[in-house]
């Protein structure tokens, strides 16, 4: 049987090829040496060999199994499926029985060997006695389970073709019987073998299927769990930066206009310079809550450093993505790094999965009052009126979510496109004026 028989089911099919095999030889027997048939001597000698050869055929194959790299140099044909097969057999426990020790290996020269001088034993027994015609069908399994496909059915035709040639040597008459009965079990034992074959195929792409199916799922899953735990962090950073350290910020500068304020010899100078050192304190504590936790992109470098190394890993079919500077770069609040950061990977995931675009840019522009940063493509475009108010492209990050960012900063999000014309996305800041000294102050 195959190596890869190693279900109850199929345990049980080989259990009962065996019991086939020496149960038809042992009616030969029986038959030859109960009704006085000629050379019934030898044909009982004959069978008692045979079944000997088969049988310790029968014991090694308990011993172990044909590896994977054989049954894949026997089967040429089968290509990936092959490959499949020895991927599957590499990894099941060795300790199962299977089909044949590495001796009798199926497609080897030792089992060809093996299975060539059991047929030779059963073309003599043919000769002898027309009852060792039965014994074909057995033999049929045996020829297609171990040579290789084409092989093993033209074994199978051979052994028909002696089966019919026997019946008619023996039987002096030509009868439609003597090339039914052959010929039907040739064709019931290669249907049930190949079918048997397409069958096991089948079932070993919805394994390799499920199992594929259940590591995307634990990837995607770890994705999640990532995006989640970077959006916390994100959310957490903005939450500090917004209320506690703007807070301590303000309350700073308030204890240090009212130090101002009072004389030098004042008893409450003391208190509110010392009111003022600990909100400073503080306020570095909050900083640095903060910086611990911006995004990773961030932590070691500038933006435009993480917005370089963006566009060295977003990758495409056909898809080139650049990157340049404009201006002199400034330094940024912690949140308008976040911003346009996180404004830029929603736009470049847009591109990869919905423009089809060949060639991306993105611009970082550092103006007086401004910090603006483009995104353009030469894509497909969309009708950006025709994009739902709610639409969250890519998980959080779509066109509404960009636009609610940038007003929390006080800025500007816009996008021009039209369809074949590709899109052009730019989100403006401000850099001046009040909100950016409370911004650096924070």
């Amino acid at each position: 049987m195959d190596s890869r028989s190693h279900t109850p089911v199929t345990a049980a099919l080989r259990l009962c090829l065996h019991a086939l095999l020496l149960g038809l030889l042992a009616l030969v027997a029986v038959r030859a040496a109960g009704e006085g048939a000629p050379h019934a001597g030898a044909v009982v000698a004959l069978v008692v060999v045979m079944a000997a050869v088969y049988g310790v055929g029968a014991v090694a194959g308990t011993r172990g199994g044909a590896p994977p790299a054989a049954r894949a140099a026997v089967r040429p044909e089968g290509g990936a499926e092959a490959r499949a097969e020895m991927e599957t057999e590499a990894v099941r426990p060795r300790g199962r029985v299977r089909a044949f020790s590495p001796s009798l290996r199926p497609g080897t020269r030792a089992v060809a060997v093996w299975l060539g001088g059991l047929c030779a034993l059963w073309i003599v027994l043919l000769v002898l006695s027309p009852d060792a015609l039965w014994v074909a069908f057995p033999l049929y399994f045996l020829q297609l389970h171990l040579l290789p496909t084409r092989w093993g059915v033209a074994a199978v035709l051979v052994t028909a073709a002696a089966a019919i040639t026997s019946f008619v040597a023996h039987r002096q008459e030509i009868a439609p019987g003597a090339f039914i009965g052959p010929l039907l079990g040739a064709a019931v034992a290669i249907a049930t073998v190949l079918g048997y074959d397409a069958l096991f195929r089948e079932s070993e792409r919805r394994r390799e299927l499920i199992v594929e199916l259940v590591a995307t799922r634990a990837e995607l899953a770890e994705a999640e769990r990532t995006a989640g735990t970077l959006a916390e962090r994100e959310r957490l950073a903005r939450e500090i930066h917004d209320t506690l350290a703007q807070g301590l910020s303000s309350i700073q500068l308030l204890l240090r206009a009212a130090e101002r304020t009072l004389p030098g010899d004042a008893p409450a100078t003391a208190h509110v310079r010392a009111a003022r050192e600990a909100a400073q304190a503080n306020l570095a504590e909050a900083r640095s809550f903060v910086r611990a936790l911006t995004p990773p992109d961030l932590e070691h470098g500038s933006l435009a450093a993480a917005l370089e190394r963006l566009c060295a890993r977003t990758t495409g079919p056909g898809l080139t993505v650049r990157f340049a500077v404009s201006g002199t770069p400034v330094e940024l609040p912690t949140p308008y790094e976040v911003a346009l950061l996180r404004t830029a990977q929603s736009a470049l995931a847009n591109t990869v999965r919905h423009a089809e675009a060949g060639r991306a840019e993105i611009t970082l522009s550092f103006m007086d009052t401004s910090v603006a940063l483009d995104v353009v493509d030469d894509g497909r475009g969309f009708d950006p009126a025709a994009v739902p108010v709610d639409e969250r492209g890519d998980g959080g990050f779509g066109l509404p979510a960009m636009r609610s960012r940038a007003a929390t900063l006080g800025g500007t999000l816009s996008v021009e496109s039209a369809p074949g014309q590709g899109t052009a996305l730019a989100v403006t800041l401000p850099v001046a004026g009040p909100a950016l000294g409370e911004e650096r102050a924070a």
